[in-house]
């Protein structure tokens, strides 16, 4: 088993980060203006009716972005640096 380096868990806290970023921006957008309740519910069931859901599918999808996100920059700095 390999031993993690700091820096790729700086990379893949930074993926992480910018996959919460675009995960909040998205919901925002979709929905009513805002991030009230209503503009989340909203942005949340638009994200759900992408994959054919309402609000907890787009809840399950934003939970999964930053982490999909943050794996994928992980899995390119490996790839990178090896």
């Amino acid at each position: 088993m390999s031993k993690v380096t700091t820096d790729e868990v700086v990379v893949g806290g930074v993926g992480a980060a910018a996959g919460g970023a675009g995960a909040i921006g998205a919901v925002s957008a979709l929905g009513t203006a805002g991030l009230s309740a209503a503009g989340v519910t909203s942005g949340l069931a638009a994200v759900g009716s992408v994959v054919g859901g309402g609000m907890v599918a787009g809840l399950a999808v934003t939970a999964a972005a930053p982490i999909a996100v943050g794996a994928a920059a992980y899995g390119l700095y490996k790839w990178l640096k090896d």
